[in-house]
């Protein structure tokens, strides 16, 4: 059977005082609506809808950055959930297959969650996605008959017995496409907002005989985003599920609690994390590396072998083969640091390649940006650069070339040769003390 997701995208979300909007603001270094779009992928659903609103061209871009292929909808003006699933209609109206409604601020809603929704929809015509609530409150309530979903009761229209109910409704909600917009077509509006809701739904489906029920999952996986404060308990529920499942994985994380991932951070087993690290988008870490403290890596890729850090910096483009090492306060952007090449201590390489077996010494700067344009530098294989030297891009060093230390280098150097780009040193004896009890004759005066 096929399947259809349509993620509803649209509302403001005033409780996050933002000029952003609410689906955008991230978690994992992500927005939001990326988790709820990475479940939909999981499933491998035929087709993603967003549906969007507020900020509706911010939103629909984000979610081409995630996925190409997703049709946007707009619905212009906010008259509630079922109203909202209705602006997906048009792009559906040939599709007879499943469509799960999902949200782009609960964003921890697993795949094998909709996989059991999908199952149960087999047998019946609604599927509703429920949880146990340690704090019913304010969520609706699923009033059940064994496997039999009887009503959605919101919890002012509750009575007493009612609000003893725990099994609360998400608001997930999966069933046949052309029963989805034949129950909402008879959908009113009449209640205390005007607005119409998707939950109505259940009422009218069990007036036609059809059969609903709901499937439980964890509070945790429901929990939706509404405030900053609720924003950052859903990166601590992210941080610390990251955590657990790279440890499951074979990463040693020595302390746990101060690495922080990316939603799409990949790291291989036998890698270790020291403490403090943190992890930007698109991030790879192959088997066996080491990322020592304080380092942050964005955009990158480290081989088997590699040691990154402490206080590292990897920007997007940084390509590291196999054994290659950066030490402490380097950063490197754009570049590929072949195998066994060292780039040790103090160093910028940007928009550069250093060849195997290379040492670029401490205080190095790669000038790659002229004001407007940013150029290449070329490293050959087993290339030392001394210290403090600056390498004009674009220059090339070829094989087993050597640059003095403190050189400023603007011409390419030939394969074996030796640069040396720096003043003679000149020696003016007694001057230096001179020029002292002078400066300090100077101050004194003015005092």
């Amino acid at each position: 059977m096929n399947t259809a997701t349509i993620i509803l995208a649209a509302g403001q979300g005033s409780r996050m005082k933002s000029d952003l909007p609410k689906v955008l603001h991230k978690i994992g270094s992500a927005p939001m609506l990326w988790h709820t779009m990475q479940c939909a992928a999981q499933i491998e659903a035929d087709q993603t809808i967003v549906v969007v609103g507020h900020g509706g061209a911010e939103t629909s871009d984000a979610a081409h950055e995630y996925n190409e292929d997703a049709k946007i909808v707009w619905q212009k003006e906010q008259n509630g959930t079922g109203h909202a699933v209705l602006q997906a209609q048009d792009e559906l109206k040939d599709f007879d297959g499943d469509v799960i409604v999902l949200y782009g601020d609960t964003p921890f809603v697993k795949p094998e969650t909709l996989q059991k929704m999908l199952a149960a929809r087999a047998q019946n015509s609604v599927v509703v996605l429920g949880f146990e609530a340690a704090n019913p409150g304010g969520y609706g309530r699923l009033q059940m008959n064994g496997d039999s979903l009887e009503a959605i009761i919101e919890a002012k229209d509750c009575t007493p017995d009612q609000r003893e109910i725990t099994f609360c409704n998400s608001g997930v909600i999966c069933a046949p496409a052309p029963l989805l917009f034949s129950l909402l077509a008879d959908v009113g509006n009449d209640n205390a907002n005007g607005e119409v809701y998707l939950t109505d739904i259940i009422a009218i489906a069990r007036a036609r005989d059809l059969p609903c029920t709901a499937i439980m999952c964890s509070e945790a996986e429901t929990m939706g985003i509404n405030s900053r404060q609720d924003l950052a308990n859903g990166e601590a529920v992210f941080q610390q599920s990251a955590r657990a499942a790279a440890m499951e994985n074979g990463v040693t994380l020595s302390a746990p609690d101060t690495v922080h991932f990316a939603f799409d951070t990949h790291i291989g087993r036998d890698t270790i994390i020291e403490p403090n690290v943190v992890f930007g988008l698109a991030v790879t870490i192959e088997s066996g590396a080491t990322i020592r403290a304080f380092s942050h890596l964005e955009g990158c890729h480290v081989a088997r072998e590699c040691i990154v850090g402490p206080y590292a910096r990897l920007r997007p483009g940084a390509e590291l083969d196999l054994g290659a090492k950066v030490g402490n306060f380097v950063e490197i952007k754009a570049a590929q640091i072949e195998a066994g090449a060292k780039v040790n201590h103090l160093t910028y390489v940007g928009d550069a390649r250093i060849g195997a077996g290379s040492n670029i010494g401490a205080g190095t700067i790669f000038c790659n940006y002229d004001g407007v344009n940013k150029h290449h530098t070329d490293i050959g294989e087993r290339v030392f650069i001394g210290s403090n030297s600056a390498l004009v891009a674009p220059v090339s060093i070829a094989d087993d070339g050597f640059v003095a230390t403190g050189s400023v280098v603007t011409a390419d150097v030939p394969e074996g040769a030796l640069a040396i780009a720096r003043a003679r040193m000149v020696i003016k004896p007694s001057l230096g003390k001179r020029m002292m009890d002078r400066l300090r004759a100077a101050k004194a005066a003015k005092k």
